[in-house]
């Protein structure tokens, strides 16, 4: 493994999360939020429900998710904060209202016109949620759009606390493979922690296989990240979740490649197995073009 500087990644300026605005949809909220806070992007909260999407109408706070109310609460505005106010800590937000048949093709078609830097999705939900966007729709929604997907449970660990907008992003497992290459999934997991203002954090990369060796990967210097390899034979999908239940991180970071990869949910694919196991969030990054 080499050691390298890597400069700050590519902004996140459009973040776009769908929701329902359910009990169980506001973890993910919490997260999407957060990371639209610290990094001053521009925050597009899709409700499925009301209007065709792409309509945008001026709602009250109280229609969304508590966004002032949220921000009031992690003392970030005062609870009587203006949109003014809020919008001066750097967080744009913006509301996005559909009522369209099929979510899920309404999605593709907006992310198609409106490439998001980050989705993301609520997942394992019960209620609310799981009218539309259940696993059999948030893995083709973030597979078709080709959008970096930050997929949150509604239950288990979380690394933004939805009650005080605290963060604990102290270790990031990464599955790690040959092809596709995962060095977009170390940098994106790298930025998302410096992003946040983590610090102590360890990372372990996990390759399954000892064929061919670890693969060669680029990591990232902060004096205070450790990355610890690990190198394992087994079954993809047992062994990642066996790691993740013996090591406990608090995020899983892959990469991703299309109809090629586990993202295939329709096929029982990796990742689908995986996230419906996973107790922390997961995140997909899709490969770089080689």
């Amino acid at each position: 493994m080499g050691v390298a500087h890597v400069a700050a990644g590519p902004p996140l300026m459009r973040i776009v999360h769908p929701s329902d605005f359910s009990r169980l949809s506001q973890v993910a909220f919490a997260h999407a939020l957060k990371i639209a806070l610290l990094a001053k992007a521009e925050l597009e909260i899709v409700h499925v429900q009301g209007h065709k999407i792409g309509t945008e109408k001026d709602v009250h706070w109280s229609d969304f998710p508590g966004v002032r109310e949220t921000l009031a609460r992690w003392q970030v505005v005062p609870p009587s904060a203006t949109r003014e106010e809020v919008e001066s800590k750097g967080l744009r937000v913006r509301k996005i209202l559909n009522s369209e048949d099929d979510p899920l093709e309404s999605m593709v078609r907006y992310c198609a016109d409106h490439p998001p830097d980050l989705l993301v999705l609520a997942t394992h939900q019960r209620e609310g949620l799981n009218r539309w966007l259940h696993r059999a729709v948030a893995e083709p929604l973030a597979r078709r759009s080709r959008a970096m997907t930050l997929f949150v449970p509604s239950h288990g660990r979380q690394f933004v606390s939805p009650a005080n907008g605290a963060v604990q992003l102290n270790k990031i497992l990464l599955p790690v493979d040959h092809q596709p290459n995962a060095q977009a999934a170390v940098e994106e997991a790298f930025f998302l922690a410096e992003g946040l203002g983590c610090r102590d954090v360890e990372f372990k990369l996990l390759h399954i296989g000892t064929d061919k060796g670890m693969p060669t990967l680029f990591l990232p210097h902060q004096s205070d990240y450790r990355w610890k390899e690990r190198l394992v034979n087994g079954d993809v999908v047992q062994t990642i979740e066996r790691e993740s239940e013996q090591w406990t991180p608090d995020l899983i970071v892959f990469t991703t490649e299309g109809h090629r990869d586990f993202l295939d949910a329709l096929r029982g694919s990796t990742t689908e197995r995986v996230l419906r196991a996973a107790h922390c969030p997961v995140l997909a990054v899709p490969a770089k073009a080689s």
